[in-house]
């Protein structure tokens, strides 16, 4: 949803090319102006799953045609790493030409889409104006949220302030949840799928009822109206590309199923332990993400009963020996999972983590069988 590195590099050195027209000038612009919403496809790498949004203004009386990007940020902000963990990175809104706009997804074999604004003059003036006051002024800065704030809703959010109204608002898919919303983006990323379905808690488990994609502004924008019409005329493809779904020998559900399995069936000590050891490791990360993190979609995330850090205590017990606290743990991390199973029956990544609950559960029961203390038998 955002663009890469490499990308704004480019981006912010034609923020100066196209900036003194937009900021240097009070621009009046004629009634040739088309203002619309861009709607950027989807990518293989994992900055560009979910498609793009941003903003175009055209007018050819004056010369302009540039496009407003929200979806900048600065690769060299200190400690860039654990602020976009803790979820106070800023992201920003730079300008740049259409052409180079238009150059960049061809180079990327991404589709681009295009939808023109109904609405007149004064009003395109007003988003006009409102963009480059926004970019001028530093209000464009935001903290990027991955539902609540981002490329897509920061265009809503404008294009709504112009409108003076909430025009543009979700009417499709609002009976389904986040997470679920998600899923059909991750065809042929099977572990980023799997990896955003462990990370995220309850958040995602709401109804979807915030456009937060950029299709899915685009879909909400074929059914909204503004004063009485239409606000957006037809979609319009600029470029298109067929979506190839990438193919590779690891990233597949086949050797997910094939390393689980070899720990389940291979019955031995050091790999069992060496799982529950990585399993350890992310319960712990996710709960040190739940507690430092200010993404909402991190808290409350109830696959740390999968992903249980008590599992550090129970091997460590393990190599000081110490059976009767190895049973107990080991019976508790039974219990933690059998919650979660019925915790997340009915949630839509349950067909996707089924295979380690199952690998958890057998794991688990092993080292309890091998523990538990033998009662003697007195003849």
């Amino acid at each position: 949803m955002h663009t890469s590195f490499f990308k704004k590099i480019a981006l912010l050195l034609l923020v100066f090319s196209t900036v003194n027209f937009s900021f240097g000038q009070n621009i009046q612009l004629s009634k040739n102006t088309h203002v619309s919403v861009i709607t950027c496809g989807t990518g293989n790498e994992s900055y560009s799953l979910f498609g793009h949004t941003a903003i175009r203004v055209q007018d050819t009386t004056n010369a302009i045609d540039v496009v407003y990007n929200y979806g900048a940020f600065d690769f060299n902000t200190p400690n860039f790493v654990m602020k976009f963990i803790k979820g106070d990175l800023q992201y920003f809104a730079v300008a740049h030409s259409y052409a180079d706009f238009i150059s960049q997804y061809q180079y990327e074999k991404r589709s681009v889409y295009e939808q023109e604004l109904n609405i007149p003059v004064d009003l395109k003036q007003k988003l006009f104006d409102n963009l480059n006051i926004s970019l001028a002024s530093g209000e464009s800065h935001y903290t990027y949220k991955f539902i609540d704030k981002n490329c897509t809703s920061m265009v809503v959010d404008i294009i709504n302030k112009t409108l003076d109204t909430i025009a543009i608002v979700k009417n499709t898919d609002t009976d389904i949840t986040y997470r679920t919303i998600l899923y059909p983006y991750f065809d042929g990323h099977f572990y980023e799928k799997l990896g955003t379905s462990i990370i995220f808690g309850k958040k995602v488990d709401q109804l979807g009822t915030q456009i937060f994609l950029p299709f899915e502004l685009q879909k909400s924008l074929e059914k909204v109206s503004f004063q009485n019409r239409p606000l957006a005329l037809e979609n319009k493809t600029i470029i298109e590309f067929k979506n190839e779904v990438p193919m590779s020998w690891w990233n597949n559900p086949y050797t997910y199923f094939i390393v689980l399995s070899f720990i389940v069936f291979i019955n031995k000590k050091s790999i069992d332990l060496f799982y529950l050891s990585i399993m350890a490791i992310i319960g712990i990360f996710f709960s040190f993400a739940g507690f430092y993190s200010l993404h909402l979609e991190l808290g409350y995330n109830y696959n740390i009963l999968l992903f249980n850090p008590t599992l550090i205590g129970l091997l460590y017990f393990y190599w000081t020996k110490n059976k009767k606290v190895i049973y107990n743990l080991a019976l508790f991390n039974i219990l933690s999972v059998v919650v979660y199973f019925f915790f997340i029956i009915n949630k839509a990544h349950l067909v996707l983590v089924l295979p380690l609950v199952v690998c958890s559960g057998v794991v688990l029961v092993r080292l309890a069988i091998q523990n538990k203390k033998r009662i003697p038998i007195i003849i």
